[in-house]
């Protein structure tokens, strides 16, 4: 009888650690199979943010990847002489492809390349066209037989701004009014010493 209770007592142990190596071996593969999941998610997650391009919401179209350039350019809007704030927190970071920041409204701030002067106003919710400002509560500002709109790049006269991608230290105007040349000149004069907030 002894020797059946060794033998039985020996099965018993051997079927113990079977059955204890078998569920940590179940538990491991478990944990790796999470593991691989996460890792997984993590690298596809992180392959999308490298690789972030136009097509990331919010994003313009033909525009390159957040980070593909940092410009900064001066603008100054004038309506009958006054200037337009866009330090307001209206017009503060509407988006993260071309804002204003730092309540600062004289510096526009672009974070990628083939972003257009035109998505800046858009998302500012700001209508622009070749002669046309538009507010968003409604007041039209458009060139007629009395007033004029005009736009000037680097102190160069333009047609339409909204095609525009800015490019670091420009300078740019719009201006609505009957202003005289020299007085347009005063105005350009003001812009070229205003201070790049970079």
């Amino acid at each position: 009888m002894g020797r059946k209770e060794r033998r039985d007592r020996e099965q018993k142990r051997e079927n113990y650690a079977m059955k204890h190596s078998a569920q940590k071996r179940k538990q491991t593969l478990i944990a790796v199979g999470v593991f691989a999941v996460i890792g997984v998610i993590v690298g596809y997650s992180a392959f999308l943010f490298a690789n972030m391009t136009e097509t990331a919401p919010g994003g313009p179209e033909n525009a390159g990847a957040l980070g593909s350039d940092h410009a900064h350019a001066a603008i100054l809007v004038k309506i009958f002489g006054d200037e337009f704030d866009f330090s307001a927190p209206a017009y503060q970071i509407k988006s993260s492809w071309i804002h204003f920041e730092g309540r600062d409204g004289s510096t526009i701030h672009k974070h990628a390349t083939g972003v257009t002067l035109g998505f800046l106003f858009d998302s500012l919710a700001l209508g622009v066209t070749d002669q046309c400002f538009e507010f968003q509560d409604g007041r039209n500002f458009c060139t007629n037989e009395d007033y004029k709109l005009v736009f000037f790049i680097n102190g160069q006269q333009v047609s339409d701004i909204r095609d525009y991608e800015i490019m670091e230290d420009d300078r740019i105007l719009i201006s609505y009014g009957a202003e005289t040349p020299e007085e347009l000149e005063s105005q350009l004069l003001q812009l070229e010493h205003q201070e790049l907030i970079k």
